[in-house]
């Protein structure tokens, strides 16, 4: 019997390719800016449910790894749960991020040649107007700043109708922290070049 879910809430990014990433720019096709690409997303759940399970307040983490062109496959890729959510709640984020969830990252799974599980650990998320940041000791160091438009007072460069799972509007931002330890996946870039993103999401499915 499927299982309807929604959730809503806040995300950011940042990856190892310089700003813009390629792949938003290409629908994935294109090469990274460099070899490979090693990626987080975070994730802040403000409200939602799966089933009769409230997802109010859970946050989670999503690492990958690709080579050159994500397109290709045969990613790596691992997610964090924050550690305050019940053995329910980290199901459903677990259901949600699969195939079977139904949901936006479900177009991630056919992709996906090394899933290296779920685990947990305390995640801090926080969004100051046009910066965000995204940490979890040891393993997630990320901050995002917002590229300023210059023709919308208070507003950010952005990019409409892409392919990325999160959101098809990405807000434009640089990453002034970047550091990434988890699932064997390793970066670690204060450049401040570093291609980021930030968006609401709102998302909803039916976990099969």
């Amino acid at each position: 019997m499927a299982t309807t879910w929604s959730i809503k809430g806040e995300y950011m990014e940042a990856c190892s390719c310089d700003l813009l990433c390629p792949c938003i720019t290409s629908n994935m096709p294109a090469p990274a800016t460099r070899d490979f690409c090693k990626v987080a997303m975070a994730f802040d759940v403000q409200s939602g449910d799966f089933g009769a399970t409230s997802m109010d307040g859970v946050r989670f983490a999503l690492f990958i790894e690709s080579k050159a062109i994500m397109a290709d496959g045969d990613l790596i890729a691992g997610v964090i749960v924050d550690s305050s959510a019940t053995n329910e709640q980290t199901e459903a984020i677990g259901a949600i991020v699969s195939a079977a969830g139904g949901g936006p990252l479900a177009m991630l799974d056919p992709l996906i040649g090394d899933f290296k599980g779920i685990e947990r650990q305390p995640i801090e998320f926080h969004k100051d107007g046009k910066t965000v940041s995204a940490k979890i000791e040891g393993i997630l160091d990320q901050e995002v700043i917002g590229i300023d438009s210059a023709v919308v007072e208070g507003e950010c460069l952005a990019i409409d109708n892409t392919l990325h799972p999160a959101n098809k509007r990405l807000n434009l931002a640089t990453a002034t922290k970047n550091f990434i330890k988890a699932f064997g996946i390793e970066w670690n870039d204060n450049s401040q070049q570093a291609n980021g993103h930030f968006a609401p999401f709102d998302w909803s499915g039916e976990a099969t």
